[in-house]
């Protein structure tokens, strides 16, 4: 069995993307829009409020990990589900979380704890859950 994460986006996954491959380095490897699924450029069946050019479906990594998104009808964010980057620096656990902050909302200020050297938790401004971390080594 795999697992994979599914982020889905109120119309604006093809700007995250590009703030992800920015600011964490993604590399998107397929993105496809509803248009371009349809051999007229017009999508049958597609729900209603959607733009045609929107994002129908992408895959992207993030570190060696596949993530999956798309566009889709807005949906309420949740707080029980998050991206979790892990990273081996406090100055790169800094940045990030600063990069994916600005506009966002802040659950938990970046900070010392006592499993972690550093970690914060938030919402992008894209509507995406993160907790970013640089671990402790734990005994």
């Amino acid at each position: 069995m795999k697992v994979n994460t599914y982020l889905n986006f109120p119309g604006n996954c093809a700007e995250a993307l590009s703030f992800y491959e920015k600011h964490l380095g993604a590399k998107v490897l397929t993105k496809t829009t509803f248009a371009s699924m349809s051999p007229t450029g017009t999508p049958q069946n597609m729900p209603p409020g959607l733009n045609p050019n929107g994002i129908m479906h992408a895959r992207f990594t993030l570190g060696d990990t596949t993530v999956m998104a798309s566009d889709g009808p807005k949906v309420e964010p949740m707080r029980s589900a998050y991206v979790s980057l892990s990273v081996d620096s406090n100055e790169e656990a800094e940045r990030i979380y600063n990069a994916l902050t600005e506009g966002g909302q802040v659950f938990m200020p970046m900070g010392e704890q006592f499993f972690a050297h550093r970690f914060g938790q938030f919402r992008d401004k894209f509507g995406i859950n993160w907790m970013v971390i640089h671990e402790k080594p734990m005994h």
